[in-house]
């Protein structure tokens, strides 16, 4: 199986990965607390039309290494620089789903995109989740204390509630997605590190990428669903869109976080045609 490792990190990661296609790379970067799994209906998609995917396991999650530290986003975006650099990848496309998001936004703000020729930020955390005074709609710090209270307690007993709001579930039961979906992806989810899973919430919670968005000079797709209650729209694909210069923002109209399930063809078709434009 394909490891690669960053020795740049205070401690060695090995990253797993999976790389098909030929042609100009696509690279997607997961959500918390999955894995590349989460990309299943995306991957086949971009092959199919004629590129090269590559997707991988954040570490801590899925089946790569698990340090006990170094979930800070700069760490992460050091994991994305490796496998760019260790495939010898030039004008690729980076996307982030929800927190990873963040990674792509890192990554241009630590290395530059003289090796990025585009971006797209799906679902994601960007540019703020928590409430602030001047960021008033979003996630008051109650909420968030909340659930890292509630990963330090029973994770598995919160991951296994977590994506019925992921997908809002009770909302579109039997229309969207299967009851399986949800069993899967809480398979996924509880089999990833303690630790990974509650210094990765801590970093998605807290980060305040507003000041990077001017480090984002590449032609960067944002899409959001306007139904997202993980992630509200509000407070994220808004204000990505109106902070980054060369944003093409799409609205998929019902669409909840885990849209890449829910609404996987409206994504596909926006993600191909702002990959072939």
């Amino acid at each position: 199986m394909p490891f690669i490792t960053n020795k740049k990190s205070k401690e060695t990661v090995d990253i797993f990965y999976e790389d098909y296609g030929t042609g100009q790379p696509v690279i997607l970067i997961h959500g918390w607390p999955l894995s590349r799994k989460s990309w299943e209906h995306q991957v086949w998609k971009i092959v199919e039309a004629g590129y090269r995917c590559i997707s991988y396991d954040r570490r801590g999650f899925g089946i790569s290494s698990a340090p006990w530290d170094g979930y800070d986003y700069s760490s992460l975006a050091s994991d994305l620089d490796t496998i760019i650099n260790g495939l010898e990848l030039e004008d690729a496309v980076i996307v982030g789903f929800s927190m990873g998001g963040g990674e792509v936004v890192r990554y241009l703000t630590d290395y530059g995109d003289a090796k990025i020729a585009k971006a797209a930020l799906i679902s994601s955390i960007i540019p703020l989740v928590k409430q602030t005074d001047d960021n008033p709609d979003g996630v008051p710090e109650s909420a968030l204390k909340d659930i890292q209270k509630a990963l330090e307690n029973d994770r598995v007993g919160f991951l296994k509630a977590f994506h019925n709001g992921f997908y809002n579930f009770d909302e579109n039961k039997g229309k969207r997605i299967s009851q399986a979906v949800l069993d899967y992806d809480f398979i996924v989810a509880s089999h990833a590190s303690p630790r990974a899973t509650i210094e990765a919430a801590l970093a998605w919670m807290h980060t305040d990428f507003r000041p990077e968005l001017k480090n984002v000079k590449v032609p960067t797709l944002v899409v959001h669903g306007d139904a997202d209650g993980t992630v509200p729209i509000e407070t994220s694909g808004n204000l990505a869109a109106k902070g980054i210069a060369k944003a093409t923002y799409e609205v998929i109209k019902g669409a909840p976080h885990g849209l890449n399930v829910t609404h996987k063809e409206e994504l596909n078709d926006i993600l191909i045609k702002f990959l072939k434009s």
